[in-house]
């Protein structure tokens, strides 16, 4: 796998779609692309893959054992590994649900400036 790739996020969704595909053609799930959100079965399917999303992210913080403020000690043990493995099925269901709408690279790159400035924005006026 080469990983000096100019655009990554690029690369990201084009293997997140080449997936959505493969399974498409073998399970019949997705359907075709991008759906008309405005559709009650568009909105159930994101709806679905995005809390598929949800329940990854559940998993991961499943790995944090150590949180909690009122406990004396804890459980120090961390499995970065896995964590790390559920981070990213839970990216891969949201940018599925991204793609399943249409958004392109460049525009989820764009709508990310645009509300990374928004945040930067909020810290300077103390929001």
């Amino acid at each position: 796998m080469k990983l000096d790739r100019p655009d990554r996020l690029e690369e990201i969704f084009t293997l997140r779609e080449e997936f959505m595909k493969e399974i498409a053609a073998k399970r019949g799930v997705y359907g075709e692309w991008p759906v008309d959100i405005t559709q009650k079965k568009s909105q159930q399917l994101i709806r679905e893959i995005t809390l598929k999303g949800v329940e990854e992210l559940f998993e991961a913080l499943g790995e944090l054992k150590n949180w909690k403020s009122h406990r004396i000690g804890g459980d120090p043990q961390f499995d970065r590994e896995h964590f790390l493995e559920e981070m990213i099925d839970s990216f891969n269901y949201f940018t599925a649900a991204l793609i399943l709408i249409g958004v392109t690279p460049q525009e989820f790159f764009e709508a990310f400036l645009k509300k990374d400035d928004v945040i930067h924005r909020r810290l300077e006026e103390d929001y």
